[in-house]
């Protein structure tokens, strides 16, 4: 007599399934990992010739601002708020680029919505 095989109904996975399930968990867990050293790496950004500087972290959070004392020109106040919005969205931008970097190789070049 010969035993037949009865449908599992979810109660196993096939053996590839079970294998990806397992590298996804292990892709999440190093992407957790990644998002977290990101919070305490930082990039420093300067503009106006150096007479603005940024620090932010990968999280997109100034950690500091410098503005150098010859900018600052009562008469002309328009200049400092130009300099320091092009110097904050350039911080952005290249932190956003860092943060993306970093994670791009935990996904290998997947394109991962949220990431």
């Amino acid at each position: 007599m010969t035993k037949k095989h009865r449908p599992t109904y979810g109660r196993q996975q096939p053996q590839g399934l079970g294998n990806l399930a397992q590298q996804i968990q292990q892709m999440q867990q190093e992407m957790v990992k990644a998002q977290e050293a990101l919070e305490d790496e930082t990039i420093e950004i300067s503009a106006g010739g150096g007479m603005v500087t940024i620090v932010i972290t990968g999280h997109q959070r100034i950690r500091q601002l410098t503005i150098k004392p010859e900018i600052v020109d009562p008469d002309d106040v328009e200049m400092l708020q130009d300099v320091l919005v092009a110097a904050v969205n350039q911080a952005i931008e290249q932190s956003q680029a860092m943060a993306a970097q970093r994670l791009e190789g935990l996904t290998g070049g997947l394109n991962l919505p949220g990431f």
